[in-house]
């Protein structure tokens, strides 16, 4: 086997490669740039700082629709390609296996191949097996696919008994707690602390998920939690093994950074050691993983952590038209919180589209119907059914859109979820009510029940149905509203046809499931706002965009809600040229209408008013470098980035030009009346004074000033010219005229 550092042979493979070839050349793939600068065309400015910036830590902050992966694959391209970074030397993370074989892929087509780009389990599984005999010694124990079989054997162990849908959520509470490096003890104090609704008695959790640990070490069997957690525990204790790791790899680039977990982060920066050849991707505003243990904190702290660091901010949207991207940061603009403060403003690249439509129903089956006939008239018009999707909240909703797309005749695709009557909870309760159908007449349990959807109603409480939802999330919210679904569909089905039976029920559910169990097509996706992240259509239906479902009722603090806009905010930015948005009213036809529109909504569609918000966020593409500061050190000036045109992005080196942000030729969006204005308060500040006008601002300052149009102290001072003397002496009066306030003649602005 080679030494670590040295070029892997074909045969055997070393834990760096594991078989890595070059591709073969095919017409599949466009030809490679024929030299490193050959790399960077088609970039944009910000684009080509992220693929230049191969030294030192870079935080990449990449808006929805901006070319993140673009740029990050172009700068590694570029390094490989200008001889800088050795192929061998990269180690490239990403988080779903998807995602890092894209990666591969455009690698391949810049001429980079060889780099190694993995999700953090895939590599650090790699590098577990390779080092296992060396650190541990003896067979390493077995990776599990599935740990809940586990999880059950531990329940049982324990004495307590746990139902399919609580075992799946004690499953998630255990995967919670080691990604969090949260041992069994501390469960109970972590999970109130991280304000966790525990799906049992913590004291509970905490005795399954010890014995569940206790019980993999006597099978000699690892999870997934345990590859990260066992590589972290070897780099940390043998020191020679981290120096062979990090004299491999010697360069870093991790994608979507605001997902990482403490565990992740902490076997990145032992990947890391003293260095500092880290780049880092991200976007707090789609932070929506939070309740697996993904914190946007690591890539807020970035620059807090790293002094030095350059940081790029991509804003330039090449994928949703100017409309969508207006409504996207609409919402933004409104949201508070952390990751609020440091949005990004989008700016589409993209032509005029439609606006958005927004649609108000009466009930659900008319919001599903509604979609599924638009959908048919936008794929009669040729757009491909590929191209289009439905994004909803829950996985519960699914079922009312698969019926109408089966009744229109459009196919479908469902993602990330099964398909509504695959459901084992749907499965098992159509058992149940195919035998109280056949023999109910002797069931104590119906005796009661006078009417078909109380009949229902009885049958399916055995099966965990209760007239008011269980609180919190997870597998058992979603298995109540399987049933709750079963039970509103026997309400409108008896609504519909007098005197129906049970057996009239099951002999229509099994109409309806039979429609469903067609072959899978490339056809109209069906997703849930979590799973469709990462994903982009021509067109997106975002439905049951109404309070209580968006945000869905058990987000009840701030920062719940808060992620529940930034889901809105990921579904918005799923679509490229058309968006549709819908809520209902009532849930059933005859319902009484006591539904509204999402609060997100306010002030974004029409005839709504805006909610007391944020202002709204002026965030601009750009680079912003830091410096590397020693105790003993002298404070010095920030290097500044060249500055560039914010409407064409050339250059400037004219001074005047400098001050306006502009190109003399570039248009300007300048508010005549605001800089005629600044120029007679000018005239009064500068005869009370005794000084030429221009020693108060300049025109070309007073210009700069009516463009940007500045509401806090921070962005006037932002503006070249606006010095900290003339901040402290103008800043409040120059802010005031900005926000249409009459000033005290006489004002010195002192």
């Amino acid at each position: 086997m080679p030494a670590c550092g040295q070029p892997a042979q074909p045969s055997p493979a070393t834990w760096q490669h594991g078989h890595v070839t070059a591709a073969t050349h095919s017409t599949l793939f466009p030809q490679a740039p024929d030299t490193a600068d050959a790399v960077l065309d088609g970039l944009d400015p910000e684009q080509r700082e992220v693929a230049t910036a191969l030294h030192g830590p870079v935080c990449v902050l990449a808006g929805a629709g901006t070319g993140k992966t673009r740029a990050i694959t172009h700068r590694i391209a570029y390094g490989v390609r200008a001889g800088i970074l050795q192929p061998s030397s990269v180690l490239a993370v990403t988080f779903t296996n998807r995602a890092a074989g894209e990666m591969r892929g455009r690698l391949r087509q810049l001429g980079a191949a060889g780099v190694q780009a993995r999700t953090f389990h895939s590599a650090a599984l790699r590098q577990l097996q390779y080092f296992w005999p060396k650190a541990i010694g003896g067979s390493m124990p077995r990776l599990v696919d599935r740990k809940i079989q586990l999880v059950a054997d531990a329940a049982a162990a324990c004495r307590i008994r746990l139902d399919r849908n609580e075992l799946r959520d004690v499953t998630a509470e255990i995967e919670w707690s080691k990604v969090t490096q949260t041992v069994p003890a501390d469960y109970a104090p972590a999970a109130a602390k991280a304000g966790r609704e525990a799906p049992r008695d913590p004291a509970e959790i905490a005795q399954i998920y010890n014995v569940y640990e206790d019980l993999k070490r006597d099978r000699s069997v690892m999870d997934f939690e345990d590859v990260l957690l066992l590589t972290v525990a070897i780099l940390q204790d043998r020191h020679d093994i981290a120096d062979q790791v990090r004299s491999q790899y010697q360069h870093f680039v991790v994608d979507e950074y605001q997902d990482v977990s403490p565990l992740q982060q902490r076997l990145l920066e032992l990947w890391l050691g003293e260095r500092d050849n880290l780049c880092v991707v991200g976007d707090a505003s789609q932070t929506i993983y939070s309740f697996t243990g993904a914190t946007p904190d690591h890539l807020l702290d970035f620059r807090t952590r790293h002094p030095g660091a350059t940081v790029v901010k991509l804003v330039r949207d090449y994928r949703s038209t100017p409309q969508v991207v207006h409504l996207a940061n609409g919402l933004l603009a409104q949201a508070s919180g952390r990751a609020a403060d440091h949005r990004l403003e989008l700016i589409s690249q993209r032509d005029a589209g439609p606006e958005p439509v927004y649609t108000e129903y009466t009930d659900e089956p008319a919001e599903a119907e509604g979609a599924a006939r638009r959908i048919r008239e936008l794929m009669a018009s040729g757009v491909p059914a590929s191209e289009i999707a439905i994004l909803f909240r829950t996985n519960s909703q699914s079922e009312s859109y698969e019926q109408a797309l089966a009744d229109a005749g459009v196919p479908y695709q469902l993602r990330g979820a099964e398909r509504f009557f695959d459901r084992p909870e749907v499965r098992k309760a159509g058992i149940a009510l195919r035998g109280a159908a056949r023999f109910g007449g002797n069931d104590t349990l119906l005796d009661d029940a006078v009417d078909l959807p109380s009949q229902v109603r009885a049958v399916l409480s055995g099966e965990g149905w209760t007239t008011e939802p269980p609180a919190g999330s997870g597998a058992v919210r979603e298995r109540w509203e399987s049933l709750a679904a079963l039970v509103n569909l026997a309400q409108d089905f008896a609504a519909a046809k007098t005197g129906a039976t049970l057996a009239d029920l099951v002999a229509e559910l099994d109409e309806r499931a039979n429609a469903q169990h067609a072959p899978t097509v490339q056809g109209v996706t069906l997703a849930s706002l979590h799973s469709a992240k990462g994903l982009e259509w021509d067109v997106v239906f975002l439905v049951g965009v109404a309070e209580g479902m968006m945000p869905i009722t058990y987000a009840k603090t701030d920062e719940q809600v808060e992620e529940e806009r930034r889901l809105l905010y990921v579904g918005v930015t799923r679509a490229r040229r058309h968006l549709h948005v819908s809520w209902a009213l009532t849930r059933a036809p005859g319902g009484r209408a006591n539904r509204r529109p999402s609060r997100f909504l306010d002030g974004l569609r029409p005839g709504s008013t805006a909610t007391v918000g944020r202002a709204a966020a002026r965030g601009s593409g750009g680079v912003e470098r830091g410096f590397t500061s020693r105790p003993d050190a002298a404070p010095r000036r920030t290097q500044r980035s060249p500055a560039r045109c914010r409407v064409c992005g050339r250059t400037l080196t004219d001074a005047g030009e400098m001050k306006l942000m502009r190109c003399e030729d570039c248009p300007s969006d300048m508010d005549e009346g605001l800089y005629e204005r600044l120029r007679e308060w000018r005239g009064v500040q500068a005869r009370l004074s005794g000084q030429p006008d221009f020693c108060v601002f300049t025109d070309k300052t007073l210009m700069a000033i009516a463009e940007t149009e500045p509401t806090t102290p921070d962005e006037l001072a932002r503006i070249p010219g606006v010095l900290k003397r003339k901040l402290d002496r103008y800043g409040d009066d120059v802010l005031a005229i900005c926000a249409g306030q009459e000033l005290e003649q006489g004002s010195d602005g002192e």
